[in-house]
């Protein structure tokens, strides 16, 4: 296996990430796998994975209330997209409240 060069962190050290605000978030496929469809003719075509992606990207506001989407683009390995935390009422924000939404018990 080919290893990736490794970059510096973009991340603002100390920065909390679970603050309002724009955010641009890129997601990269695992070992950047052509997986979400193609380019043809410079436009992006996306196959059955790339329309499941961009519609659970479109989806993610009815899970979290306080986050709001702007632009957002699935390429054929990765995608890229800005999310706006707002309304800054949920406490939960950030990773820890997407995992324990997926296994909360009522």
């Amino acid at each position: 296996m080919t290893k990736l060069p490794q970059r510096k962190s973009p991340r603002l050290k100390g920065y909390d990430y679970s603050s309002e605000g724009m955010y641009f978030v890129t997601i990269c496929t695992y070992q950047r796998d052509l997986i979400f469809g193609d380019v043809v003719d410079g436009e992006m075509e996306l196959d059955k994975l790339g329309k499941i992606v961009q519609w659970h990207w479109f989806d993610l506001p009815s899970h979290f209330p306080s986050v709001d989407l702007d632009m957002m683009v699935v390429m054929p390995n990765h995608i890229h997209g800005i999310v706006a935390i707002n309304h800054y009422t949920d406490v939960n924000v950030g990773m820890r409240s997407i995992a324990s939404a997926k296994y909360k018990l009522h």
